[in-house]
């Protein structure tokens, strides 16, 4: 359920993995949490989010071929002058997992291969890799919002200069689409 009709709250996340939210592709990101994080670990700031696209980290060797052709690298620090924020997302499961197993199962669910699995569990292997779903909503108006320098760094929530209005949002999937997913994806973990 809504609750505001405009929120400055960003999840940061590769544009590709956005782009994939926003065409229905997924409704799953895997985090372990940015340099930055506090406490070093991974948590939940928001349920409800914009998605902000980011490029520098962007890998095409850690997803699957579908989706490594989509990315285009970039220089160390490089950013877009104008960030482009079209969804935003209701974080509606937070599942922590550590077992490769488990995580490979969900491979169908995602836009990652099984290097990026492996990788991320090695990275800080007592913290759990943690599973996001988001129920993904398009704007109808897609803001390009300046990028200012508080937004960079490796830390997965940031909160922008401006709020921006979520009303009239679409979901990307059905109620019943993505009930469905969800469901498939709670019966293998």
């Amino acid at each position: 359920m809504l609750m505001d009709l405009t929120t400055i709250s960003a999840l940061k996340e590769w544009s590709v993995a956005i782009n994939a939210l926003e065409s229905g592709k997924t409704i799953m990101l895997l985090r372990k949490g940015g340099i930055h994080e506090q406490n070093g670990r991974f948590h939940v700031a928001h349920e409800q989010v914009l998605l902000y696209p980011t490029y520098e980290h962007q890998q095409p060797f850690l997803l699957k071929s579908e989706y490594a052709n989509l990315v285009c690298p970039v220089t160390p620090g490089w950013h877009p002058e104008k960030v482009r924020i079209g969804s935003w997302a209701e974080i509606t499961d937070i599942l922590p997992i550590s077992e490769e197993s488990t995580v490979n199962a969900l491979l169908p669910f995602h836009i990652w291969n099984e290097y990026f699995i492996s990788d991320r569990l090695k990275w800080k292997p007592r913290q759990p890799l943690y599973v996001l779903l988001l129920r993904t909503y398009k704007l109808p108006a897609v803001p390009e919002i300046p990028y200012l320098p508080q937004y960079g760094g490796c830390k997965s929530w940031i909160d922008l200069a401006q709020p921006i209005n979520i009303a009239d949002a679409t979901p990307v999937l059905s109620d019943a689409e993505y009930s469905a997913i969800v469901s498939e994806i709670r019966t293998i973990i």
